[in-house]
């Protein structure tokens, strides 16, 4: 456990942590110093000013907060009316060319800038000089465009490509007035987490192609998921609006902080991955790849697996825990085989040494907790002899088709899916099923932490989850305590967690 020191804000003595900034010490007690350029991924850089405080008694009198580590005793000055006077004087220089377009910036809600004005200034300009004008719209490469007059040259991006992609994409040109943040010349941004500076900008000046103009930040609704896009589970923000008259949409996906997991950072292919959440989606039951009651379309499937002797279930490594044991039971009260080939999802050599993985199923490390087979010679031997088969949202990508197709063709297939796909269509019967950010439930990373979850968007149509889907075909397992109980039966450190009181940064098994 760290060591705690006791110190001084305004006066009032606070409990920090010792050998942190001024920045973060107070700021985990809840008392804001105000900052552009410091970032706890990048460290200080002491360029914008604006966190200088004062010191009582010390020397210097006044230091820049990112820059000085909290000490017993120090007796830091908040509120003085020198310290206010800087902070006004630093946002004067900050606005002096900046232009106000907060009506059109994508940034209008979420500005520091914004913030600090409202809180520390408030005053009216007092420029009567033409402004610096710089250029707009500047497409940096990768997703990112950037607006030249809105930076406030806190450097964030800058630091970013080089400390943490290494990089280097990006840099600070000119001086004074004429400076400006800029690619070098024929080579833009080209790394696979670029979209990240558009998070670390604190104002509008980098912007997402992908978001731009696309909804106001405060008609989303923000909650907390997981990326499933490869195994590292990274923690995300799920920003969603439901329009009138309109399905409830979901419009980006941005990093949640979690030191033991993603840091502050995530990929831009998993950021992007939101769009899979509303493209391609089965709303609708299917027979023979045509629109069929839902009704009958589960009175065929039961009789279907009713009539097959053998009986082959292929689960996806992308369903939490709670829908995998689910199946489990239902495997075995039916007597069929059960499944969990997914070699297609590995990307050999896709992976790095930061964030993105090989991998690409979110919950493969739950498949083997759970004792679920997931070799192919187990699979296709079992769908060689399987009379009805049974495909939950597995999408089986890079799987041999001709061998597929071969050992289909006197099997009836029941595809439960949230997206379409090649099988879907051919499917004896499609049943749609919630996608990963319309339910909740745990899954387990490449690094052996275990996640939970929570439903984030919820449909006009609700669409019931594979565990709902599977009762209705008759498994055993109806209600949350059922399914929890069957998982703690499971030989293994699944035993002993407390799904119920999982950290929110997560539990490492």
């Amino acid at each position: 456990m760290a060591e705690m020191i006791k110190l001084f804000v305004n006066g009032e003595e606070v409990e920090v942590e010792s050998g942190k900034n001024l920045i973060d010490a107070v700021g985990a007690v809840g008392i804001e110093i105000p900052h552009f350029c410091y970032h706890p991924a990048l460290g200080a850089d002491g360029n914008c000013r604006m966190c200088l405080v004062g010191i009582e008694d010390g020397r210097p009198p006044l230091v820049p907060a990112c820059k000085t580590p909290a000490a017993e005793g120090m007796k830091v000055q908040l509120d003085t009316d020198k310290i206010k006077k800087i902070q006004r004087d630093m946002m004067e220089f900050e606005l002096i060319n900046h232009p106000i377009d907060c009506p059109v910036c994508d940034q209008a809600g979420e500005c520091t800038l914004q913030d600090y004005y409202m809180t520390y200034d408030g005053v009216s300009s007092r420029m009567n000089v033409e402004q610096v004008k710089k250029a707009k719209k500047l497409d940096f490469g990768g997703g990112v465009v950037h607006d030249q007059e809105r930076c406030v040259l806190c450097g964030r991006c800058v630091r970013f490509c080089r400390q943490i992609t290494k990089t280097g994409e990006l840099g600070i040109v000119n001086r004074t007035d004429s400076a400006r943040v800029d690619i070098f010349p024929g080579r833009p941004l080209n790394n696979r987490y670029a979209l990240n500076v558009v998070d670390l900008c604190p104002v509008g000046a980098m912007t997402s192609a992908d978001f731009r103009f696309k909804q106001r930040v405060w008609f989303l609704k923000k909650d907390e998921g997981i990326c499933h896009g490869c195994s590292k589970g990274c923690n995300i923000f799920i920003d969603h609006n439901r329009e009138k008259y309109k399905d409830d949409t979901i419009y980006r996906f941005r990093p949640r902080h979690n030191d033991q997991v993603n840091g502050y950072f995530i990929c831009d292919e998993g950021r992007l991955s939101h769009k899979k959440e509303n493209e391609g989606r089965l709303l609708e039951s299917l027979k023979n790849g045509k629109p069929y009651n839902l009704t009958e379309s589960y009175v065929l499937a039961q009789k279907a697996i009713t009539n097959a002797e053998n009986v082959l279930i292929l689960v996806s490594p992308n369903l939490p825990l709670e829908q995998l044991v689910a199946t489990q039971v239902f495997a075995q009260k039916i007597g069929a085989s059960l499944s969990g080939y997914s070699d297609g999802y590995i990307v050999k050599g896709d992976g790095d040494d930061f964030l993105i993985q090989d991998d690409k199923a979110a919950n493969r490390k739950g498949l083997e907790l759970l004792g679920i087979n997931t070799g192919g010679d187990f699979f296709w031997d079992s769908l060689e002899k399987a009379e009805c088969f049974i495909c939950i949202d597995n999408e089986l990508p890079a799987v041999d088709t001709k061998r597929l197709i071969k050992a289909l063709r006197e099997t009836k297939v029941i595809a439960l899916s949230s997206h379409h796909f090649n099988l879907v269509d051919q499917a004896f019967v499609a049943i749609p099923v919630a996608s990963f950010s319309e339910y909740g439930g745990s899954i387990i990373n490449c690094d052996g932490v275990l996640q939970s979850f929570q439903a984030a968007v919820v449909k006009n149509t609700p669409i019931a989850d594979v565990t709902e889907v599977l009762r209705r075909l008759g498994g055993p397992l109806s209600s949350a305590p059922e399914v929890l109980a069957a998982i703690h039966r499971v030989e293994g450190p699944l035993a002993k967690v407390d799904f119920n009181r999982i950290p929110a940064e997560g539990l490492k098994l």
